[in-house]
């Protein structure tokens, strides 16, 4: 029996309908959406499914329930009325130039309006929304239908233009303030975006506007639940089960492992996984599981910019507790306030872990996010490349190798940093170096503070652990001194086997700030 083919790449609604694609039946709560709201806003990383939602609104307004035979929504849908829908997408008005940007933005706004009986011979924006402003209060009460996708794409495109930016935001903003002063044409608006700038007042003048982006009954609007993979993919996790000799039961723990943890709403309880990747893994599952999601744009511009200003260079702040504010997030500033926590959290690297009141925990909790953002902080530490430094075989080596080889492997890393970029400076930057290039080879290394304030690295490499204690030795102390006084103050030294069958080796290890690598070193 073959399967249906997957939507991959597609985000036309009527196209996966017509050709009888998978698709994850999300009708019940966009009938709710439409039905308590009138002007909605929904932000959410990119490749996570906002073009199909909106595709799937276009198809609803447009034609009622023609395209959703079977779906939950034909029950419930009553409208007759066709209504006069415009689409908008401001990415394709994203330009470096702002002449370019306005032009852009004139043709696009033009075009879509033009479908409906829209004119303007003028190619300004000011003499465009002037116009605009006229033609929408000749339309019925209620007739119209608008529908913009990426809507601060150009703003996010230049946030280290700050002068660009704003001129940028003045014209995205002159549009929705025509929208807010014509109102009444529109029965249904409905706007999504990456970022949500609030703090600009960019959508100040919609009235009623309500952000569902934080709603827990909507956390699941886009994305994969573990339940609905189960639900419409089975036949084909039981492909990739049997291609790759496991259990579907596992396979879909570690589907949901590798690329679920998701979480968009404010009590951190909604978690989904990314379309992108679970498809992409679900075509081809020989190919393993590789960072689908973060490669699919290429190293995202956001990111490029962040590490460029040094904002994320330093490994300790990669495992660091990281909190945000909730009345804070969606609204990164430019200039000196910048947020790179919320501009992480909303493009999808961090995601909420918990919630402590008003205050978001925020983490890279997805495993595929993990292993790419630290492959970003290696390129950025690494003077030379991550297969020159030896990282490409870490987990290997960290199964099967002596401690005199991992030594030799540690040494080799740290040798490779660029120190003119980053500072070593104590024993957390040493550890968190370590830590970062095993994170890359997907182990899962964590950093303890143990009774005395020391930090400690435990990490499971196959059915050995590993656990680091470091010393930083400074030009004015003696290593071999350092080394002993560690390992004599060691609560519990041990090595050997754990249960039976775990073996635990434990290592004292002393960097010398002078020689940038372990000087010395003993098992504990």
């Amino acid at each position: 029996m073959s399967l249906p083919a997957l939507p991959f790449g597609i985000s036309s609604f009527g196209n996966i309908r017509l050709s009888d694609r998978v698709y994850v039946d999300k009708t019940a709560q966009i009938f709710f959406i439409v039905d308590k709201y009138s002007r909605v806003l929904l932000t959410r990383p990119r490749r996570f499914g906002k073009s199909l939602l909106v595709s799937v609104l276009n198809s609803l307004f447009r034609s009622g329930v023609q395209d959703f035979q079977g779906l939950k929504i034909e029950k419930l849908w009553q409208e007759q009325k066709q209504y006069k829908v415009v689409r908008l997408d401001f990415s394709v008005t994203c330009s470096s130039r702002f002449e370019r940007f306005e032009l852009n933005f004139v043709l696009h706004l033009l075009n879509s309006f033009s479908e409906h009986g829209f004119q303007c011979d003028s190619y300004l924006l000011p003499d465009l929304l002037e116009k605009l402003s006229e033609w929408l209060e000749g339309q019925k009460p209620g007739s119209l239908v608008l529908l913009v996708d990426e809507y601060e794409a150009p703003l996010t495109a230049t946030l280290e233009d700050p002068k660009l930016f704003n001129l940028i935001l003045k014209d995205i903003s002159g549009f929705f303030s025509v929208i807010g002063s014509r109102d009444s044409a529109f029965r249904f608006v409905f706007i999504t975006g990456i970022v949500n700038f609030k703090n600009t007042g960019m959508l100040s003048e919609l009235k009623g506007l309500a952000d569902i982006s934080l709603d827990p009954e909507y956390g699941s609007i886009v994305g994969f639940t573990t339940q609905e993979l189960k639900d419409y993919f089975s036949g084909y996790i039981e492909n990739a089960a049997r291609q790759l000799g496991a259990e579907p039961g596992a396979l879909l723990q570690r589907l949901t492992g590798y690329y679920g943890g998701y979480c968009f709403e404010k009590t951190a309880t909604v978690r989904v996984m990314n379309p992108w990747s679970v498809m992409s893994f679900l075509i081809y599952p020989t190919r393993g599981f590789r960072d689908h999601w973060f490669q699919s744009g290429g190293q995202p511009s956001v990111l490029k910019d962040l590490f460029r200003s040094g904002a994320l260079k330093d490994p300790k702040n990669f495992a660091a507790v990281k909190t945000i504010p909730f009345s804070q997030l969606g609204g990164p500033a430019i200039g000196e306030n910048f947020s790179e926590v919320d501009l992480l959290t909303q493009t999808g690297y961090l995601t909420f872990k918990s919630v402590d009141g008003n205050i978001a925990i925020v983490d890279y909790f997805t495993e595929e996010v993990r292993h790419a953002m630290a492959g970003m902080y290696l390129h950025q530490l690494l003077g030379k490349t991550i297969e020159q430094a030896g990282v490409m075989d870490f987990a290997i080596r960290l199964v099967k190798d002596n401690p005199e080889t991992l030594v030799r492997i540690f040494n080799r890393l740290l040798k490779s940093v660029d120190y003119e970029a980053y500072s070593i400076e104590d024993a957390k930057s040493v550890l968190a170096v370590i830590q970062v290039a095993m994170i890359n080879v997907r182990l899962s290394p964590v950093i303890k503070v143990i009774a005395k304030g020391e930090s400690v690295l435990e990490v499971q490499a196959g059915e050995r652990t590993i656990v680091l204690t470091l010393e930083y030795c400074h030009p004015d102390q003696e290593a071999e001194q350092l080394l002993q006084v560690a390992v004599s103050q060691l609560d519990k030294p041990f090595s050997g086997k754990l249960g039976g069958s775990m073996e635990i080796l434990k290592l004292v290890l002393v960097f010398s700030e002078s020689d940038r690598r372990i000087t010395v070193w003993s098992v504990a």
